[in-house]
């Protein structure tokens, strides 16, 4: 009976002198640029957040402005004099009666 390979997994020694100091200045790099990391990350969810806030309360200011308003906007075109007296000559003349 045959049964494949195995795998033996020896236990290791304690880490030596030089092993614990290279695998805490790793450790330290990862623990600084994660704070780092975090903190830009919390700094532009602030930054978003704001514009957000200012972009809402903006529009709250405007729609509130337009209730208190009374003016009627609207577009309006300059009809020129040349054009309205063109109008006019070519009606037929009215009858008196």
């Amino acid at each position: 009976m045959t049964t494949g390979p195995r795998i033996h997994i020896q236990p290791r020694q304690h880490a030596g002198f030089l092993e614990r100091i290279v695998f805490s200045i790793i450790a330290l790099m990862v623990a600084v640029a994660a704070f780092f990391f975090i903190g830009i990350a919390i700094i532009a969810g602030l930054a978003l957040a704001t514009a957000l806030a200012a972009r809402w309360w903006w529009l709250r200011r405007k729609l509130r402005k337009a209730e208190q308003a009374d003016v009627v906007e609207g577009e309006y075109r300059v009809v020129e004099a040349e054009v309205t007296e063109a109008a006019v000559i070519e009606q037929p003349p009215q009858r008196r009666e």
